[in-house]
């Protein structure tokens, strides 16, 4: 969040780690909370929940580990890089060939347990702050619920049913600590995700309401389209209809690269995203390395060149799709700021949505990250009123799509050729936007898009990450394994 970073003493009241290189530690079920004495006024509140929001900022969270697991492993990407830089564990992601000690999926696992901590405490804390103005308190409630339902959903789409942990654990009863490390199943968590989103939607304002360094807060508008893209995953077509309807007061941006540049922050679109500060010096604001490990790389680049597009996604736009030159950096050409990019850079592409302008190659940058657009509120409803056999009705809203994008109307006119539309429409939509390797599993199109990139994916076992087996090891008893992490 921009300027929103908790500060040291609210970290060392707070949370168990003491600052950003050892909060690794935080176990999902041993806390160390705060005395509400401390912090029981607007400001210090307010504070307490922007440290959730904060842990997004982290390297391992959004940034290198993030990318592996969801852009390099997937069609859309390749490792990039030069050949011998494995970038610890991108090679095995990017060829398939990862197990249950490949670090980048620890890293996914502790990083959004840590979030789900920092949320549980603050939940636990929030009730006891009897001289915060009330309206705040029942919004930051729903705040620390849409961030943990947020990155359960990352954890279930990511390794299927794990643990849920929904409060601070009950000293010295180890049947609680039992209960907070049984794995439950995906429709569990889907169930505990909707609740925590549900009571979210009560509590939070509309994005209206925001002014300032507010606005990057989630909204009534985030709850309502994070619920509907949960319903997607589940294929409960008329509640990703019904969710969509309630996302009110967006709009498409008429130039689709602006919104991943400075002054397209926070938009008419962006319904959550993450802000980043750029800063030369340490502390930073921003996502640790996102943008220079995706930078150009080699002579004349100035990054690690880490994350590159796959020849397959750059050919899966349209003649005169705007979209491509916004998303993929090409080699000898110029940036939109001037900046040049050699000819004798590494590799042919690189990822343009991480761009940064001013600060391009420090660790931390100004680009923000975008989860949640008002387009693919349009393009999961346009999904689910096809998948409901109204596909009339859908095709509209696809063409609202691809006219920003300076296409014509879809010529697909059966369910058929509208969801593989739709597919498509996703695709280059939201590239490098975390989306795609989750989509190609949820859709059933693994297998054959993984092939014509040159991949083996193997039905049965690629579908989940493997849980980590650092996890494994120290969860007495919790035995189940996915499919490939053996």
């Amino acid at each position: 969040m921009k300027k929103i970073y908790i500060s040291l003493f609210v970290l060392a009241s707070l949370f168990l780690s003491g600052c950003s290189d050892d909060f690794l530690d935080v176990n999902p079920t041993e806390n160390k909370p705060a005395d509400p004495e401390l912090i029981n006024n607007d400001q210090d509140a307010t504070t307490m929940i922007d440290g959730i929001y904060n842990i997004f900022l982290s390297w391992d969270m959004s940034s290198f580990a993030w990318n592996g697991a969801t852009s390099i492993i997937s069609d859309d990407a390749d490792k990039g890089s030069d050949p011998g830089d494995t970038g610890t564990d991108k090679d095995v992601l990017d060829n398939l060939t990862y197990n249950a000690s490949t670090p980048s999926f620890k890293s996914i696992w502790d990083y959004n347990y840590a979030g789900i901590n920092r949320a549980n405490q603050a939940l636990a804390i929030l009730p006891k702050l009897d001289k915060v103005t009330p309206s705040l308190k029942n919004r930051l409630e729903g705040e620390s619920k849409f961030l943990r339902a947020f990155m359960y959903f990352t954890l279930v789409k990511g390794f299927g049913g794990v643990p849920i942990v929904d409060h601070l654990p009950i000293p010295g009863n180890a049947d609680d600590k039992i209960m907070q490390l049984t794995r439950k199943t995906p429709a569990e968590v889907y169930a505990f995700i909707e609740s925590d989103l549900n009571r979210a939607i009560e509590t939070l304002p509309l994005k209206s309401t925001y002014t300032g360094k507010d606005v990057a807060r989630v909204s009534k508008g985030s709850a309502y389209a994070l619920l509907a893209k949960v319903n997607l995953y589940q294929k409960n077509w008329q509640k990703v209809v019904d969710n969509c309807d309630k996302v009110t007061g967006y709009t498409l941006v008429s130039d689709y690269s602006l919104q991943f540049k400075k002054e397209g922050e926070f938009g008419s679109e962006s319904i959550f995203e993450i802000n980043g500060i750029g800063g030369t010096s340490s502390p930073g604001f921003g996502i640790g390395n996102y943008s220079v490990s995706q930078a150009p790389r080699g002579a004349g680049g100035w990054g690690w060149g880490f994350n590159t597009p796959t020849e397959g996604l750059a050919n899966a736009y349209e003649p005169g799709d705007v979209r491509k030159n916004a998303t993929i950096i090409f080699r000898g050409t110029t940036l939109y700021d001037g900046r040049e990019v050699a000819s004798t850079v590494s590799n042919p592409r690189y990822n343009y949505k991480a761009y940064s302008s001013a600060f391009y190659n420090q660790e931390f940058t100004d680009t923000n990250l975008r989860y949640l657009r008002y387009a693919e509120v349009l393009l999961m409803k346009a999904e689910a009123l096809n998948e409901l056999g109204q596909t009339a009705a859908a095709i509209p809203l696809l063409n609202q799509v691809r006219h920003r994008a300076n296409l014509g109307d879809t010529p697909a006119v059966s369910q058929t050729d509208v969801r593989k539309a739709i597919y498509k429409e996703r695709r280059v939509e939201l590239a490098f936007e975390h989306d795609r390797w989750f989509d190609i599993i949820r859709t059933g199109q693994a297998e054959a898009a993984m092939a014509a990139d040159g991949k083996t994916f193997v039905v049965g076992k690629h579908e989940l990450y493997p849980i980590p087996s650092s996890f494994l090891q120290q969860a007495v008893g919790y035995s189940s394994q996915n499919p490939g992490g053996y």
